[in-house]
């Protein structure tokens, strides 16, 4: 059968009220207290006809008045059973009005309907009237006869739709009467029907009480069972049952109930043996725990102890894996301890532990189960290490030390970080001490020491560590015992260190020094020399000097800088003035000092480092290394861009130390300093330094090159224009080779004479470039032409000026061919530099030579006119002077759209946009768009 929500067992309480009673109030005996109860308490609700007035008991006078007065009418049938329907209500209601002294009468309903099935016997509707006869019988007390009507109405009517409700209460009626065997074929009848009815969860229930009334108890299990179906197959969790919260107050008496009678049932069979039979489903392996719990508790009830913890540990065995299996298997242990039984819950207690410890398959399958066992496991695990040492302190037996050992290493194993790991660490190295088990004992006793939280045993158990140790070289070979000893002085440094209070550790200490210098490790024993140290009261000055020297010597070597200087500081302070060797220590504390600024430098701690190569100075100003320590300083003051600090350095450097072998490099670590202060001037004097001491010639030519920058830098900022001027034609003097510098030179130079204003002198220069780059052959580069290109350009200045200066006046002849001459000139000298195919030289010449046309075209049209032309001559002469400049206006046009174009190849300089700007101004409808201009520029890159 299906299982179905447990809410279902409750509709036939629910509708009963309007369906009919179910039995009559039984007797208090035993036999009575499994069936239902009667249902004669329900509430019913009539609702009333708002619409007219008038009463149940007005109603029935009329019925009754009607079917005296016309005994062959039509309606007379509807009339009687009309008429028996409100008598039931009626009586229906006087039955929950009630009082103690007066019940509801049904005598007039059941004489209705009985008048009806006498007057009407093949009438459809009977099956309705029998029910509502049965009914009546029922609330009235007439229970045998009531049961007779239901028999009546299955018999006459097997289809009728009160079929479920009839047999169930047929079920109840036979049960009332203790005839078990029809009841339970009632119920059977009704689990038979509709599986959705509201009948099937009672029938059930009732089904197993009559089979079980019947001693047929295997069979009566399998109801109740389905029972359990019903209701805990939707349900969820492991708690109690008074404790789940989907389970109805109703439903869980049921539950109750059902499980008692099962517990019963299962009693007097074979016990937990039997229940296996009956777990045939996902539903009930879900709830099967249910089933051994309550068992088991029935046993304990019975005060059977055996059986009860059978039970439980039946399941337990059962299901190992399930997350109920520790619940029920601790139950087992509580049992036997209440019983006394201590040998069965000993042995219970380590198949608890085995089952739900740490290494156990449970932990795998049921992580969640797992943790809910631990607390016992916990508890038991202890337990038992305490049973078995106690034994063994009694019996001294090697197998009681080694299954006390088992169960302690077992409980540190499961809960190794338990505020009570520490006590029992400690408990078990001291039951493997008792047995002998020294390096065992050894291990055990260090880590309840130095590896738990600090506690109250920790310190004892850190020293008799060093007693298991003392123990372990007493009976070691002699070849053994170095590592031994090693060993045992690294405890006693561990013991020092954690309990530096405890009045052990200078006896500690002591032993472990003398082993360390008979071994010759003089690494460990500078540790043990840093704890001397440390000692209240302080030791001798003698042994505090040898322990600082060793401390000194042995972080030096490790690389631990700041160790060794104070190290040795402590030792000189420590040393007479005049004694031997003092003036090496003081060399190697300002050797500790310079090597903790190379760290810091190698870990990027520019600063730092500067510090630690500064104090050299201070700490030990005669030492052979603050020369480099300051040079050092310097250098990283110029990473950290402390320029000022760089620059003070460096200068005293120089003066201080005039022969040292850095000396050359000072200079140009000044230049880079000067030129990051701003300081050109200067830097242009150390770069000329650099360049007169230089022995390579390029780096000679390449140092004076940047001193004549720096010159110029410097005279942009007020600085002399002679220096820089001087310092290139010092470049161009001693390095007239290369081809490209030599051109930039003259090109800078040219650059200030033009701001000095010395025209010819520029001019010069420049002449000078051209016919540098002009002569230059395979030593040409992109560079050259460029100044090439850029000293034609200028080169064409001149001959503008002089065609500027050519005005178009009488005698106009004259002037217009002077003009036109120096107009050729210019042209001419622009061609040269438009020839070089340098960029924004070829479009600076083409603008140039556009705009000349056009000036010259308009030169014309402004040219002086000549005297005494009449109105229409002078008109005619206009026309013709059109005429002249149009063709050189249309070449200006043509020049301008050439430097236009060039847009479109992605180049857009200053004098590209002058043309653009010039045709907007000849071609304003072509070229007049000014806001569409660049959009249309853009669009052709």
């Amino acid at each position: 059968m299906r299982p179905r929500s447990s809410r279902r067992l409750l509709l036939p309480l629910l509708i009963a009220g309007g369906l009919g009673a179910c039995a009559g109030k039984r007797s208090g005996t035993p036999d009575d207290e499994p069936t239902l109860r009667s249902l004669a308490g329900r509430e019913i609700r009539v609702q009333q006809d708002a619409g007219i007035a008038g009463s149940e008991e007005q109603a029935i006078a009329a019925y009754r008045k009607f079917l005296e007065v016309a005994p062959g009418a039509p309606q007379r049938a509807e009339a009687m059973r009309r008429l028996g329907d409100l008598e039931m209500e009626s009586a229906d209601k006087r039955s929950v009005e009630a009082t103690a002294t007066s019940g509801p009468d049904y005598r007039a309903a059941i004489a209705s309907y009985q008048g009806y099935l006498k007057a009407y016997p093949k009438d459809p509707g009977n099956d309705r009237v029998l029910y509502q006869l049965a009914r009546a019988q029922e609330q009235g007390g007439e229970l045998e006869v009531a049961l007779k009507t239901l028999d009546r109405l299955v018999q006459d009517y097997p289809q009728t739709a009160y079929r479920d409700e009839a047999h169930f209460r047929r079920g109840e009626l036979l049960f009332t009467v203790r005839d078990y065997a029809k009841a339970e074929q009632a119920y059977g009848t009704v689990l038979a029907g509709d599986e959705e009815g509201p009948y099937q969860g009672r029938a059930l229930y009732m089904q197993g009480w009559s089979r079980f009334k019947q001693g047929r108890l295997e069979e009566a299990l399998s109801p109740f069972f389905g029972v359990l179906d019903l209701t805990l197959g939707d349900l969820e969790g492991d708690d109690d049952l008074d404790s789940l919260a989907d389970l109805s107050r109703a439903d869980r008496e049921l539950v109750e109930d059902t499980f008692r009678v099962a517990s019963l049932c299962l009693q007097n069979l074979q016990g937990a043996e039997s229940i296996p039979a009956y777990i045939t489903s996902d539903v009930r392996r879900g709830y099967e725990f249910r089933i051994y719990q309550q068992l088991g508790e029935l046993y304990i009830k019975q005060e059977r102890t055996k059986d009860a913890a059978d039970t439980f540990g039946a399941f337990a065995r059962r299901q190992p894996l399930h997350a109920q299996a520790p619940v029920l298997q601790a139950r087992v242990i509580e049992i036997y301890q209440q019983a006394g039984f201590a040998n069965l819950a000993l042995e219970a207690k380590k198949e608890y532990v085995d089952r739900y410890g740490v290494s156990s398959e449970f932990r795998r399958a049921n992580p969640q189960g797992w943790e809910r066992a631990q607390p016992l496991v916990k508890t038991h695990l202890a337990e038992l290490a305490r049973h078995y040492h106690a034994s063994a302190q009694k019996s001294r037996s090697t197998a009681d030390y080694q299954e006390a050992v088992r169960w302690y290493r077992s409980w540190l194993e499961s809960f190794p970080t338990d505020p009570d790991a520490a006590a029992n660490n400690f408990l078990l190295a001291e039951l493997l001490y008792e047995d002998a088990r020294h390096a065992e004992a050894v291990t055990e006793y260090e880590k309840t020491a130095y590896q738990y939280p600090p506690h109250a045993k920790s310190a004892d158990a850190g020293y008799a560590a060093l007693l298991g140790h003392a123990q372990l070289e007493k009976k070691a070979p002699a070849a053994e015992r170095p590592a031994l000893q090693r060993a045992a002085v690294a405890s006693a440094l561990q013991f020092a260190k954690a309990f530096d209070g405890d009045p052990r550790v200078g006896p500690v200490l002591s032993n472990a020094a003398e082993k360390l210098y008979a071994l010759g490790d003089a690494e460990p024993a500078a540790g043990v020399a840093q704890q001397v140290l440390d000692l209240k009261p302080p030791a001798a000055a003698e042994q505090r000097r040898v322990a600082w020297t060793v401390l000194a010597h042995t972080a030096f070597e490790q690389g631990a800088f700041d160790r060794a200087e104070r190290g040795y500081g402590e030792v000189i302070a420590l040393t007479p003035e005049k004694a031997p060797g003092r003036g090496e220590l003081v060399e190697r504390q300002a050797a500790s000092i310079y090597k903790q600024g190379e760290q810091a430098r190698a870990a990027g701690q520019s600063r730092e480092a500067v510090d630690h190569f500064a104090r050299v100075a201070t700490v030990a100003p005669q030492s052979t290394v603050r020369a480099t320590a300051q040079y050092d300083a310097a250098a990283a003051l110029i990473g950290l861009k402390d320029w000022d600090g760089a620059a003070r350095a460096l200068e005293d450097f120089r003066q201080r130390f005039p022969t040292h072998p850095l000396q050359p490099e000072v200079g140009g670590k000044l230049a880079v300093v000067y030129v990051e202060q701003g300081r050109w001037a200067q830097a242009a004097g150390e770069y000329e330094r650099l360049a007169a001491a230089a022995k390579s010639p390029a780096t000679a030519r390449a140092a004076q090159w940047q001193a004549a920058e720096l010159h110029e830098k410097a005279a942009e900022k007020g600085g002399s224009r002679a220096a820089a001027a001087k310092a290139y034609e010092t470049y161009l003097k001693q390095h007239p080779e290369p081809l490209e510098p030599a051109m930039e030179a003259r090109y800078r130079l040219a650059r200030i004479a033009k701001a000095e204003g010395n025209a010819t002198r520029e001019l010069a220069l420049m002449q000078e470039n051209l016919q540098a780059d002009q002569r230059g052959g395979t030593a040409r580069t992109d560079r050259t032409r460029y100044l090439g290109a850029t000293a034609a350009l200028a080169l064409a200045e001149p001959s503008l000026d002089a065609y500027r200066k050519v005005a178009l006046v009488e005698p106009l002849a004259k002037q217009l061919k002077l003009k036109k001459t120096r107009m050729e000139e210019v042209l001419k000298a622009y061609g040269v530099a438009a020839n070089y195919g340098v960029a924004d030289v070829t479009t600076a010449a083409t603008f140039h030579t556009a705009a000349l046309y056009q000036d010259f075209g308009k030169a014309l049209m402004g040219s002086q006119r000549p005297k005494k032309l009449s109105k229409a001559e002078l008109e005619q002469y206009n026309v013709l002077l059109e005429e002249q400049a149009f063709p050189f206006e249309e070449k200006s046009v043509e020049l301008h759209e050439v430097n236009a174009r060039r847009a479109a190849a992605g180049l857009y300089d200053p004098w590209v946009q002058r043309s653009f700007a010039a045709l907007r101004e000849l071609q304003p409808v072509r070229y007049g768009k000014v806001e569409r201009s660049e959009g249309v520029i853009d669009a052709i890159r």
